[in-house]
């Protein structure tokens, strides 16, 4: 029976290392190997010609390289590139190019669909297949990279796990990918330019503010009002507000980092004013800024978009308050790249 090779990149360097030393070869080949994998994204042992034959034979006696494939490329009218991204087995997520006139912002899946069962969002009428690789996710990162420096010209320089998936669900995955997107040794980006975005699952935002990230947080509210919340978030009636809040309180006290909300205001469920009172009250308890989306229906169902009056209310309660606020209008609407409904999104 032939044994499933392992991927190459699941190594550290010192494993890479320790790996050549142990096969009679110098140690310094894994330095070497490690820079093509991640500075240089080599996509095959062949790619790697600073290396003998012979060794790169070794590796692929030993190892493979899961690299993803981008299935299909669309660009939209305004800009915005969305790729199907196939994976080693066959499996496909969405990653999304976010252009504005200063920057670019890579949108990217951290699960092969969600673990979560948000009503408004096509995701979660995906099962969750699995989570995603380190690696995975830091290609889907260069592949949109790549793209960015070919349609505009420079780098890469947002990002934010807005895609596929619930991040905190996948976290030491994430969290070893955005290590190696800030390493000098991968992408070297700033983790301020990265924003991971949660639909709020409270011991796993303590848990960030423990391990001292230094990345940007968002969360996916779209309530204030539990009842509301649970109906639109149906898993959040297992994490309600309360403690929602006080997860947001200890990660603020803890990094001093302001929170994004993200909040979609939906015809006849909380456009009202009952939902704004309750969400300018939400913001008072700790440093953040509102962004409101603008919705792409998934269907002729019960979520459909709230009028221009609704959204001017939530925006005159919030400033009144002294709350930052902004609307985000959906991108890419011609290609139908709803990024986990939320591809609008900049960093």
């Amino acid at each position: 029976m032939q044994i499933e090779k392992k991927d190459i990149r699941a190594l550290s360097k010192e494993q890479l290392r320790e790996f050549f030393v142990a096969n009679d070869d110098k140690s310094f080949r894994g330095n070497q190997v490690y820079e093509w994998l991640w500075s240089k994204g080599a996509h095959s042992f062949e790619d790697m010609t600073n290396v003998s034959k012979e060794t790169r034979s070794m590796l692929e006696a030993n190892f493979v390289i899961n690299h993803i494939k981008v299935d299909t490329m669309q660009r939209s009218e305004d800009g915005t590139v969305k790729n199907a991204v196939r994976l080693h087995d066959g499996l496909v997520v969405e990653s999304v190019l976010i252009p504005t006139n200063t920057r670019t912002t890579a949108c990217v899946s951290s699960q092969v669909g969600c673990s979560l069962d948000c009503n408004f969002c096509a995701t979660a009428r995906l099962k969750r297949m699995r989570n995603l690789e380190p690696a995975e996710i830091y290609d889907q990162v260069i592949a949109i990279d790549k793209e960015s420096r070919l349609y505009y010209n420079h780098p890469l320089s947002n990002i934010v796990f807005m895609g596929m998936g619930e991040p905190l669900m996948n976290y030491n995955n994430v969290l070893k990918a955005i290590e190696m997107i800030t390493s000098p040794e991968g992408l070297g980006m700033s983790p301020k330019r990265i924003m991971v975005s949660t639909s709020g699952v409270p011991k796993m935002i303590k848990k960030l503010a423990d391990d001292d990230v230094k990345f940007k947080l968002a969360v996916s509210l779209h309530s204030a009002i539990d009842e509301i919340r649970s109906r639109i978030m149906p898993f959040s009636a297992n994490f309600p507000l309360a403690d929602l809040r006080e997860s947001l309180e200890y990660w603020y006290r803890k990094t001093k980092s302001k929170i994004s909300y993200e909040y979609v205001v939906w015809k006849d469920i909380n456009d009202n004013k009952a939902s704004i009172d309750a969400l300018v009250k939400f913001c008072k308890y700790v440093p953040c800024k509102v962004n409101l989306i603008e919705y792409n229906p998934i269907d002729d169902g019960e979520f459909q978009q709230a009028s221009e009056e609704s959204i001017n209310e939530y925006i005159k309660a919030l400033e009144a308050s002294g709350i930052v606020v902004k609307v985000r209008r959906s991108r890419g609407k011609d290609i139908d790249a709803a990024c986990g409904q939320l591809a609008n999104k900049e960093a």
